[in-house]
């Protein structure tokens, strides 16, 4: 891969990270060609490399956040440790980290203590409830954030509530966190001035859960809990077919309504029907138009109802498992796949979604933990009798 031809080639980041939320942010500065150097704990690592070790022994969660990364490790602990990082700070232009509470300040890496040293450089901290206000000591993790936005009362059953399926709070700040870095590297070009950036996995997944914020604040009272089902819109939700399978379709307008009716119902008249005239109307009788559907549904199998609901302009899909989705015929017509390297072995990562035209994707190796150490102290300046002693000190 030649990282030169990449949009942040040239450009360096440090991150201490760790979990979710900072490595996604900064592993997608990297598929953009930026350096990113990954400070561990030696010996252990971050410790996200644990979370489990279903894919060729290494955890699901590290391989897919942490590609084109050089792995350094470093106990900021000890005092060289830390002079190893400031000296790295000093050629770098942005710095993540989700460390604990406190630990950034203490470590002299808080914002204001760096605009005065290295006024080029863009600290980013992500946070779980902000660096200020009443809950900036808490510690903070995923589900915990989905709890407290109120999404886990909005995911289930009307009988029972589901956190989200993956980590949407660490993945709603680590966008965040990264297109605020970008944005603040491009003002920095343009402006000379570099920002700060603060990202907290609370204030993230607030501002996702808007809709339903403004839904219950002016409607009194949240959207209801449905399962697959649409609290606003209906019919919009998966259904079961004769043959087990089951079907996802969405109306969205009055045109779709009535095709539904006339060419997939086989109830034209309903059209006219005042229970379902409108939108809200079809939502308040929601029972009656599901029955309708469902004794439908029992009339065909799955993959007739999809050619039906296609052919009539219905957007609709089956409900697939992992496994299905992984051998979705998209990624693979669209050649999505791709393989990367992790320590001992090879395995399929999907390109970034956005795709710039002319531009080949990063999809470099997943580092073991302090594989690059070597190298970048060298790099420092650091000669072989220097990073022994270091290695023996377990600085390194």
């Amino acid at each position: 891969m030649c990282v030169q031809q990449l949009p942040l080639s040239g450009i360096t980041v440090v991150s201490l990270e760790q979990a979710v939320a900072a490595p996604y942010a900064t592993r997608q500065l990297a598929d953009l060609g930026a350096r990113v150097i990954k400070v561990e704990r030696p010996g252990e690592g971050d410790f996200a490399r644990r979370y489990d070790t279903t894919v060729h022994g290494h955890s699901s969660y590290f391989v897919w956040l942490n590609r084109s990364k050089e792995s350094l490790t470093l106990s900021l602990k000890d005092p060289r440790g830390l002079d190893i990082l400031h000296q790295l700070l000093d050629g770098a232009d942005v710095l993540v980290q989700n460390l604990a509470p406190g630990a950034a300040d203490r470590l002299g890496l808080g914002a204001d203590s760096l605009a005065e040293r290295l006024p080029r450089l863009i600290p980013c901290t992500i946070s779980g409830y902000g660096t200020s206000g009443p809950w900036a000591d808490r510690k903070s993790y995923d589900l915990l954030v989905q709890c407290q936005t109120g999404l886990v009362s909005l995911t289930g059953t009307a009988e029972e509530t589901a956190r989200v399926g993956i980590s949407v709070a660490d993945i709603a700040a680590g966008m965040y966190a990264y297109t605020g870095i970008l944005t603040a590297l491009y003002t920095r070009a343009t402006t000379g001035r570099a920002h700060p950036v603060e990202v907290s996995l609370f204030e993230a997944l607030a501002e996702w859960m808007g809709q339903p914020a403004y839904y219950t604040r002016y409607g009194g009272g949240q959207p209801a809990r449905l399962g697959t089902q649409h609290p606003t819109i209906a019919p919009y939700g998966a259904f079961t077919a004769a043959d087990g399978g089951q079907v996802l379709f969405s109306i969205q307008n009055e045109r779709e309504w009535a095709a539904l009716c006339a060419e997939f119902l086989e109830r034209p008249a309903l059209t006219n029907d005042p229970r379902f005239a409108t939108g809200s109307d079809r939502v308040a009788h929601r029972d009656e138009i599901n029955a309708i559907v469902a004794e439908r549904f029992a009339r065909s199998n799955a993959e007739e109802i999809l050619a039906v609901l296609e052919e009539v302009g219905i957007a609709c899909a089956g409900v697939n498992d992992v496994a299905a989705f992984l051998d979705h015929p998209v990624l693979a017509a669209r050649g999505r796949w791709q393989d990367v390297a992790v320590p001992g072995a090879t395995v399929q990562a999907l390109l970034p979604p956005a795709d710039l035209a002319g531009l080949p994707a990063r999809m470099d190796p997943v580092p073991d933990v302090g594989e690059h150490t070597d190298a970048i102290l060298t790099e420092l300046g650091r000669t072989r009798d220097d990073i022994d002693a270091l290695c023996a000190d377990a600085v390194i």
